[in-house]
């Protein structure tokens, strides 16, 4: 009897950047060799000394399962901030990659409208992710430019740790028909058991809005000497809260390369979802990716 062949493994990484520091007019503000990322510290500044294109993404990825990826805004500081959303279409349109970009408009901006208006001339752009600053997330600014995610069927990409989910989940109500994705499972900065109660009880929180997806991603960033058992409760809690349709899979890369491979990640990731079941898995690895960004 003939055996059956395994289905090859795949997966869409929901959270890449890749960057050109020679480009004239793109700046990438935390990866400077003379600034420090504002958590990460001057560790970034490795990024800067060479760059990582599209080409260098698919190089590394592809031997894992890499079938698509979701490109989030790295350009941090650029002064037309559309330059981006540009220089990743051309990348897709020469190599395929990324499928879907998520750019920055400054959403307090009068102009936002305008700019979110220039962006969507590239076919690839599917949302948006402004960190803005301040006390944003209940600013009125903030939110009537927030407002016009609507209109165009754009997609919130937010970063929020677990002391601002509360107002994470108010926006999430003000504004139901707009899909919200939380960054890096809520960046959960510390390992200790007092941290991730905290943590846990506030992604609960907003678990509770329909609208809000979690993204499970850059986990490296808050414990560099991460590994499979250190970070199994916040993937499995993440799982437990939002269900097996409203989380997406994403590494980070290449700042998560500062303290791992991309082989490790997917084997930890891979591992720690083996008790799944393989729609379960499916649906976490690709296919709620596929279907919230269209790819």
């Amino acid at each position: 009897m003939k055996k059956e062949k395994s289905a090859i493994f795949e997966f869409i990484d929901a959270h890449v950047h890749f960057y050109d520091m020679n480009h004239p007019q793109l700046y990438y503000g935390d990866w400077q060799p003379n600034k420090d990322h504002p958590i990460l510290g001057s560790q970034t500044r490795k990024l800067g000394k060479h760059n990582y294109l599209a080409e260098d993404f698919i190089q590394e990825t592809t031997p894992y399962g890499m079938a698509k990826a979701i490109h989030i805004q790295a350009a941090i500081g650029s002064k037309n901030p559309v330059l981006e959303t540009q220089w990743l279409q051309e990348a897709f349109d020469r190599t395929g990659i990324p499928q879907a970009i998520v750019g920055y408009v400054d959403l307090r901006s009068p102009k936002a409208q305008q700019e979110i208006e220039q962006h969507m001339e590239f076919e690839n752009f599917k949302g948006i992710r402004d960190f803005s600053y301040g006390d944003y997330l209940v600013n009125d600014q903030f939110k009537q430019g927030f407002s016009l995610l609507s209109k165009y069927r754009l997609i919130s990409s937010i970063s929020a740790q677990w002391e601002e989910m509360e107002k994470l989940s108010d926006l999430a109500r003000l504004y139901p028909d707009i899909t919200i994705v939380l960054d890096h499972a809520g960046f959960p900065r510390k390992r200790t058991w007092d941290y991730f109660k905290k943590w846990r009880k506030n992604m609960s929180l907003i678990a509770n809005e329909q609208n809000i997806i979690c993204k499970i991603s850059g986990l490296g960033m808050g414990d560099h000497n991460w590994n499979t058992k250190s970070i199994r409760p916040y993937v499995e809690t993440c799982i437990e809260l939002f269900g097996f349709q409203r989380v997406l899979f994403g590494t980070n890369w290449p700042i998560d390369s500062l303290w791992s491979n991309y082989n490790k990640v997917i084997n930890a990731y891979r591992v720690i979802t083996n008790s799944y079941t393989k729609t379960e898995q499916n649906n976490f690895f690709k296919k709620n990716a596929e279907r919230l960004y269209q790819i």
